[in-house]
């Protein structure tokens, strides 16, 4: 009787060897994926079914990814696609972490920004048994394809981060068609915020500053780096054509153009007001292309630009054209 058993207990065995499909069989003997992060550290990661995304272009990405059942907390910032949100937990703002928050919802994995702070938190971080993988930044076409390619790594799915890659590749290729239509290229401004009742604009070596490049548009405050604060006379000598403000459209916005840093501008007498949604535009994630092509048919409206293909990623939105 007992070898009986142990005869049909093998053969069970063996038909569920033979009949199974392979992945269940791999999943257990997977090498961990080996990587450098933007920090410079070497980390394996072994275990990606619990992620704490921090970033909005980190977050955008894993859901292109279809990897959106792994997220179980985002920060502030990933405020696309509007769901991630109000699905999953938050950790708070990107620079503005606890480690204990961010430990406590017991991932297997963190995801986080090149940038992401405060220092010590993001020591502790790094010195968890957790895997944390700070992903690298990428301001141009370039950086977010890498960026994407990265992130799918991390995950185990290059595959699928190679498709998503060539299509936003494809969409900056048909962006880089549009900006040589521009046969003289206009000069914008971008405003952050009115931090202290002071408009804050971008100078070189910001995101805004990126983004004009990507849409063909010549930043007028390149001469100062970061965000600054707006002096008059220094705005009224460069003559921004428009002004590109965060935050959506609305009457009461135009009252920005009476502040005495614009109100003599070329932008500010032709009411050339230019509201767009920063994640959108400063995100830097799948949907750049369609942010930077944006910008560009609203400060070039005669030359009729395109829309780039509709992606899964993307939905309509940004400037107003």
């Amino acid at each position: 009787m007992a070898n009986t058993i142990y005869n049909s207990l093998k053969l069970v065995f063996l038909l569920c060897v033979t009949i199974l499909p392979h992945e269940y069989i791999r999943a257990a003997e997977v090498a961990p994926v080996e990587m450098v992060d933007s920090a410079g550290r070497h980390i394996a990661v072994k275990d990606t079914s619990r992620v704490v995304a921090i970033g909005g272009s980190i977050t955008e990405i894993l859901y292109a990814l279809g990897l959106e059942d792994r997220i179980v907390a985002v920060d502030t910032t990933s405020v696309f696609p509007p769901q991630a949100l109000k699905d999953k937990p938050d950790v708070g703002y990107m620079r503005a972490l606890s480690a204990e928050g961010v430990l406590a919802l017991g991932p297997s994995l963190v995801l986080a920004m090149e940038g992401s702070g405060p220092p010590t938190t993001i020591n502790v971080l790094q010195q968890a048994s957790v895997p944390f993988v700070s992903v690298p930044e990428g301001h141009d076409a370039a950086g977010v394809v890498a960026k994407i390619r990265f992130v799918a790594h991390a995950m185990g799915v290059d595959e699928k981060g190679d498709a998503l890659a060539r299509a936003v590749a494809e969409d900056f290729a048909a962006l880089a068609a549009m900006r040589e239509r521009i046969e003289q290229p206009r000069g914008a401004l971008f405003v952050m915020s009115m931090g202290g009742g002071s408009p804050m604009v971008g100078g070189q070596g910001t995101g805004a500053d990126a983004a004009f490049k990507l849409a063909g548009v010549t930043n007028v405050m390149s001469a100062i780096t970061g965000y600054k604060p707006a002096v008059g006379e220094a705005v009224l000598a460069v003559e921004p054509y428009a002004i590109v403000k965060m935050g959506r459209g609305g009457s009461a916005d135009d009252a920005i153009l009476q502040l005495p840093a614009f109100a003599m501008t070329p932008a500010a007498r032709d009411k050339r007001l230019i509201p767009i949604d920063g994640a959108y535009l400063l995100g830097f994630g799948p949907r750049t292309p369609q942010a930077a092509r944006d910008l560009a048919a609203a400060i070039y409206p005669e030359l009729d630009l395109p829309k780039l293909p509709e992606r899964p990623w993307t939905k309509a939105q940004g400037a107003a054209p």
